[in-house]
């Protein structure tokens, strides 16, 4: 974090430029901006610690692995990665517990990838009890929690990170081998709420989405760069859509072109370990719309081929 050693007044949580709550622009720059302290700070009155990073590290101090998808850009399939990388995770090894939060406040869309849409959410005197959607596979999503599938969530940073805040600490987790975090495209309200609550919990690290093409490339480097800026360690980046393959023929075609050299070679420049590439596979979209497990619906194809690579390398990154 910025100028730690010497400025006292700057949390450890911090975003990098923060002024600090001494300062008289404090809450008032744009780094302040989606802070969920940014109204104490403005408001002159002293910070005190947010009760809610000691909550969800209780919380989750029965979880070894917590693990976030990121992508700086829509539409790469970071959550259909989410699912694989859960369902990969709590299929090769049926005694690991794994449970995926799906953070995108604005467009949840797990409960229907896991086929699970229409389940409620049940609450105990432990706390809401996500969705199990295999004896060792839990989901929990706001998606649970909204009256339809196509309810609006029209909410401000505020109250986004007061959701993401329960559902770290409210959620009665148990005792879990991964917790696998599904974020929205960005780097706001939701990634700074998930950050400052689970760098105090021991967060893993963050796989990074993203498809061959230039224009997701650019956004992913700013995703990477936040990364650096909070301390959020890097696990590695997975390419995927890297290419189509034909679900009559099976070849293989290019469709997004790599014309600065793809994720493998913009992980080499920045020093970051590359896990692997995914196919475009029309079957693999056709099972999250379905709620279907691609993984053992067609374990031979290129994707779940290409997948099993990638999902040894994360498991590695993660006990490293």
């Amino acid at each position: 974090m910025a100028d730690q050693d010497v400025r006292s007044d700057v949390p450890t949580d911090a975003p990098e430029h923060c002024p600090g709550t001494k300062s008289d622009t404090a809450g008032k720059v744009a780094a302040c901006q989606g802070c969920p302290n940014q109204a104490i700070c403005s408001s002159g009155v002293a910070r005190t610690p947010d009760p809610g990073i000691e909550l969800v590290r209780s919380r989750l101090a029965t979880v070894k692995h917590k693990i976030l998808v990121l992508s700086g850009k829509g539409g790469v399939g970071k959550t259909t990665f989410t699912s694989l990388l859960s369902r990969g995770i709590a299929l090769s090894n049926p005694d690991k517990n794994v449970a995926v939060l799906d953070i995108d406040i604005c467009g949840p869309s797990m409960p229907r990838v896991f086929g699970v849409l229409g389940e409620q959410v049940h609450q105990s005197g432990s706390g809401w009890s996500p969705v199990y959607v295999e004896d060792n596979l839990a989901l929990m999503s706001i998606g649970f929690l909204l009256e339809s599938p196509d309810s609006a969530v029209i909410w401000r940073g505020p109250k986004k990170n007061g959701m993401i805040r329960q559902f770290l600490s409210d959620v009665d987790w148990g005792d879990l081998d991964y917790l696998v975090i599904d974020t929205p495209p960005g780097t706001s309200d939701e990634h700074l709420s998930a950050a400052q609550y689970l760098l105090g919990a021991g967060l893993t690290g963050a796989i990074i989405v993203t498809t061959p093409q230039e224009v997701a490339l650019l956004d992913v480097r700013k995703e990477i760069d936040f990364c650096r800026k909070v301390n959020i360690r890097v696990l590695g980046v997975i390419e995927n859509m890297s290419t189509f393959v034909c679900p009559k023929c099976k070849v293989q075609s290019q469709i997004f072109q790599a014309t600065t050299g793809g994720a493998s070679k913009m992980a080499a420049e920045l020093g970051i370990p590359f896990l692997g590439s995914l196919p475009l596979d029309p079957q693999l979209a056709r099972s999250c719309d379905e709620g279907n497990n691609f993984l053992t619906d067609l374990p031979e194809s290129p994707a779940s081929q290409a997948f099993s690579s990638i999902l040894s390398g994360v498991v590695a990154a993660c006990e490293a």
